[in-house]
């Protein structure tokens, strides 16, 4: 039994606990061996805390027999390195915060504790969540389940990794410009980023705060579904929360798509597309007609501005934050100083990475006097441009389908040395974040190397019950969600 234990799903798992037909510190083991024997060549956690786990657990165990009860009570969850959670580390992937503990819960943390969750670990990430590979991280890359050769996208690669290995029956992400739906498309897994402001940002160590959004990495929509009607909601703490009543969003999991209208960006599909990523797409739209959906083409002619729009706009807020990162307060600080400004200079230039540096570089350079208006000031200008070009397209559809990703999963190393052809592997997710609207990925084929292929759908902001319901629409006609590959399908090395 405990090896089928790390397959579940979070509701099947939510299932076996209610029946008694295991506990939460079987649950908790059978994981922890999993990651255990895994681990070591994926690398998607960068840190456990076994005996806790396991403590809580134990208490999750008693609370049930006790008749209390919880949606999620004993139900393991992996964590970004980017979110807090209380007494455990929060390095975001770097250097320059090792060592810190966060001495507080986020409040998408404190909404799944109150439910009962138990919090595993934390994954890996690109630093500060720069980084669409997780071979930015500051202790080194994590390999995609698929083929140990390849990236597992990022920067919440570890995250997509753990759950595609089942190393955690779900996790948590951050997305910027699609760090959780890139990574889980190149792992195959199920992504959510929601409409900006539906879950709070207060804990998430901000990169660009305009464009940050928690997102979650999931076995299937229903997961996805459960995890968002937990978190969602208004958060006084975080001045960008939305004010809305959040609905139960496992209410659409409705398996038609009758009276669906789903519309094609032309502009998506003009783009250079793997073949084999452009087939499992062409598949997978024949599936939604035989749902019910009526598919029409529509235009987003801002597109081509996008990567340019959004790397202008999230350096020049990245540039802001990191700002915070002095050798001062906390997280590293160089051994040798002999002044403040020094202090500055150094712990920054040893802290950071390299990729983080050159987002710093250019986001200060846009946003320094003489160059504000030419460059940020611009960009903040086309974003409103691609945002009306949504929502035109959103009149004669109820949501959009297309790649998540121009190609599978790429070789390790193989676009390091070439940041602009990492950016541009970004065209098809970075938009949902300059418009605000929500975006999900889902499994929906293999290229003829074995690698997972990504669907995306984006909907209307607060439209997640439409994402949600046709996302489930096609998983119940479809099984390329339920693959595993072959390092978990107990296979060994792939």
């Amino acid at each position: 039994m405990s090896a089928c234990l790390t397959k579940l799903t979070l509701r099947e798992a939510v299932h076996h606990l209610e029946a008694g037909e295991c506990g939460s510190l079987e649950l908790v083991d059978a994981l922890l061996a999993s990651i255990a024997e895994r681990d070591p060549l994926i690398r998607g956690y960068l840190h456990l805390d076994p005996e806790q786990a396991r403590e809580e657990a134990r208490a999750a165990d008693q609370a049930r027999a006790a008749g209390r009860r919880g949606r999620l009570l004993g139900v393991p969850i992996a964590v970004k390195d980017v979110l807090n959670v209380r007494g455990q580390p929060c390095t975001c992937g770097s250097r320059i915060l090792r060592g810190y503990r966060a001495p507080y819960d986020a409040t998408v943390i404190a909404r799944l504790r109150a439910e009962g969750a138990i919090f595993l670990g934390r994954t890996n990430m690109d630093e500060f969540a720069m980084g669409s590979t997780t071979e930015n991280s500051a202790v080194g890359p994590t390999r995609n389940p698929w083929n140990l050769e390849r990236v597992p996208g990022g920067s919440s690669g570890g995250s997509a990794a753990v759950v595609a290995a089942d190393e955690a029956l779900a996790a948590l992400g951050s997305d910027t410009g699609g760090s959780v739906r890139q990574p889980a498309a190149f792992c195959g897994c199920t992504g959510l980023k929601p409409t900006y402001g539906l879950l709070s940002r207060y804990g998430l160590v901000a990169y660009a705060s305009s464009l940050d959004q928690v997102g979650t990495l999931t076995k299937d929509v229903a997961d996805a579904a459960l995890l968002l009607t937990i978190m969602a909601g208004r958060d006084p703490r975080d001045s960008t929360s939305l004010d809305v009543p959040p609905p139960d969003y496992t209410e659409a999991l409705i398996p038609d798509l009758r009276g669906i209208r789903l519309g094609l960006p032309k502009e998506y599909f003009e783009e250079a597309i793997e073949a084999g990523v452009k087939r499992a797409i062409e598949s997978a739209l024949e599936v939604f007609c035989a749902l019910g959906a009526e598919v029409r083409e529509v235009t987003l002619p801002h597109t081509p501005l996008a990567i340019p729009t959004y790397y202008l706009i999230s350096c020049a807020e990245a540039s802001t934050n990191l700002a915070r990162y002095d050798g001062v307060r906390y997280g590293y600080r160089t051994p040798d100083a002999a002044d403040v400004d020094t202090l500055h200079e150094r712990t920054r230039a040893e802290g950071f990475g390299r990729e983080v540096k050159r987002r710093i570089i250019l986001g200060t350079y846009a946003l320094s006097r003489g160059y504000y208006e030419a460059y940020y000031g611009r960009a903040q200008r086309v974003r409103t441009l691609i945002r009306r070009d949504f929502e035109a397209a959103f009149h004669s559809c109820d949501a959009l389908v297309a790649p998540t990703t121009p190609t599978a999963a790429y070789r390790l190393g193989e676009r390091l040395d070439d940041p602009l052809q990492m950016y541009l592997g970004d065209i098809f997710t970075v938009t949902a974040n300059l418009a605000g609207i929500g975006g999900l990925t889902i499994p929906c084929g293999f290229t003829p190397e074995g690698l997972p292929v990504g669907l995306q759908i984006l909907a209307p902001a607060l439209g997640e019950r439409v994402l949600i319901r046709v996302g489930h629409a096609y998983q119940s006609a479809t099984e390329w969600h339920r693959r595993r590959p072959p390092l978990a399908a107990g296979g060994g090395r792939p």
